[in-house]
């Protein structure tokens, strides 16, 4: 199913297109495909910055969230849809995931957004994130990591027509 979204170099350099077009400065580097927190840890040695996860979420009423956080943020998924007034989460499909944003799994990313035309996906965003510059975050495909400034995240979701939801996002306890 995979074969149906855009080649990964297509979507990259669309959003760079994108950003460009938007005056936002972006480093890009490239590495091995990662697809969890854990690999991407064990690849990225010091590159700086925050760093973070993306969640696709499916609420109880078919409503849909990309929710992005510090990678180290154990989400409290039950406190965080009270927090939003929405009902009961679970996870996107990937089926779901390629078709509202136009990546795959592993590849999950605030700039894959700019997919969803029909502004269906509500972000939010981490707080405590956004005292990262940068922040890193995949380019639409998982061997690329591209860093930009809390701002210009900011920046680039209003421009894409989502006004994101920042708030400081429930902890499970550990």
């Amino acid at each position: 199913m995979e074969n149906a979204l855009p080649e990964p170099e297509l979507r990259e350099k669309a959003l760079a297109e994108r950003l460009s077009s938007l005056g936002i400065a972006a480093k890009t580097h490239a590495h091995d495909p990662v697809f969890t927190v854990a690999e991407a840890q064990a690849l990225r040695g010091a590159l700086p910055g925050g760093h973070t996860k993306n969640l696709f979420l499916k609420d109880k009423k078919g409503g849909l969230w990309l929710v992005v956080a510090r990678e180290e943020l154990r989400i409290d998924l039950g406190a965080l849809s009270k927090a939003l007034g929405a009902p009961r989460f679970s996870f996107g499909s990937a089926e779901l995931l390629m078709a509202m944003l136009g990546v795959p799994p592993g590849s999950v990313t605030p700039f894959a957004i700019i997919n969803d035309a029909e502004n269906a996906v509500r972000v939010v965003l981490d707080e405590g994130m956004l005292a990262f510059d940068p922040l890193n975050f995949h380019p639409l495909r998982n061997d690329r990591t591209t860093a930009i400034s809390p701002g210009d995240l900011l920046k680039f979701l209003r421009a894409s027509g989502h006004e994101p939801v920042v708030l400081r996002l429930p902890e499970t306890a550990a």
